[in-house]
């Protein structure tokens, strides 16, 4: 149900498309008055362009994205500018917009690892100051983005969109299609791929979905590979039909829980993930998730649970349980983070 607090005005510039949607649509059930403009990664030839300028690490505004941003700003007043993983952004359209608009909060979401977005896109680099808040997921960029320059920083979990992420009866053609004993849905890392043929040739049947996956093709019997991206309606299908859903984390951005890790218990799947102490925070190891550290407990847990289905099923209750009642949703981490700014703007206005 919508909040009871005032709404908000919030013009939110995002892709209009993967979490950054279910983000929006978030706020909106929140009852807040959200005006989008479109950033991210263009389509068709524009494509190419923007991989070049990519590649220069000044990847290009080729939406018009800050020319909207402006042409928004003189329309009426703002609450919140909320950009969320934007790379093209100008720190002279943020410079502008607090100049003519210094009672509105702008905010920078990222839900990707920063110190990868500061080496490798000037402009992030170069805005980070005129934002007032920057919002992320990898608890390690909080004390980086304050020696960068953030004014303020906010660490939230990941969260999952209950619309999307939920447990399904799946059709019989749905079921025998994503049916598999262990599975693992996401992109091609080279450590990952090492662990999926330990476990191929230590007789796990394993079934992987995701891009870049074709070079482990015909690598051993025991290891499926689907080289595809699955879309929103067909991801909670593939971890409900799956009987124990891996979450490998990526090296490279220094992951320690991804949005797999409250997605899979969210659709009531079971997981079996890299032991962190962010995972080992969210869910109770061995009650409503498992976790391994190294090939050996992964191949023992592997084994132990694919022999035991009633014990995999009620940790995936557990699971499923705890997303509900510790507000692991979009909504009650996205209220969380309102909350917050909002206490910010009273403190602001008691000190002016």
């Amino acid at each position: 149900m919508p909040s009871d607090r005032p709404e908000l005005s919030i013009l939110y510039v995002a892709a209009n498309s993967g979490t950054a949607l279910q983000r929006r649509q978030a706020l909106e059930q929140l009852g807040h008055e959200i005006s989008p403009i479109q950033s991210g990664v263009p389509s068709g030839w524009r494509f190419q362009l923007y991989r070049i300028g990519s590649r220069l690490h000044r990847p290009p505004d080729l939406l018009g994205t800050n020319k909207a941003i402006l042409a928004a700003l003189r329309s009426r007043h703002w609450d919140i500018l909320w950009i969320d993983k934007s790379l093209s952004i100008l720190p002279e359209t943020l410079a502008t917009f607090r100049r003519e608009s210094p009672d509105t909060t702008l905010i920078a979401y990222s839900p990707d690892d920063c110190r990868i977005l500061y080496n490798e896109a000037v402009r992030y680099a170069q805005s980070i100051p005129e934002y007032d808040l920057h919002i992320t997921t990898k608890s390690y960029n909080v004390e980086e983005l304050r020696n960068w320059g953030a004014r303020d920083v906010l660490f939230i979990d990941n969260a999952y969109c209950p619309e999307i992420h939920r447990p399904l009866e799946l059709s019989t053609v749905d079921r025998d299609h994503f049916a598999c004993e262990v599975g693992f849905v996401g992109y091609f890392e080279e450590d990952r791929a090492e662990r999926m043929l330990e476990l191929a040739r230590a007789g796990v049947p394993v079934v992987v979905r995701g891009p870049a996956w074709n070079r482990l093709r015909n690598s051993h019997h025991d290891l499926t590979v689907f080289d595809e991206y699955l879309e929103d309606e067909d991801y909670p299908k593939a971890v409900n039909a799956t009987g124990i859903n891996l979450g490998f984390l990526r090296k490279q951005a220094r992951d320690l829980q991804t949005t797999r890790s409250i997605e899979i218990p969210a659709c009531g799947g079971f997981l079996l993930a890299e032991r962190t102490p962010e995972h080992q925070a969210l869910f109770e190891e061995g009650q409503e998730a498992e976790f391994f550290e190294g090939f050996d407990e992964l191949l023992e847990k592997c084994q132990f649970y694919m022999a035991h289905p009633d014990e995999r099923e009620r940790i995936a209750m557990g699971g499923l349980e705890r997303c509900h009642r510790d507000g692991y949703g979009n909504k009650d981490r996205l209220a969380r983070v309102l909350e917050y700014v909002r206490t910010k703007r009273r403190v602001s206005a008691r000190v002016a």
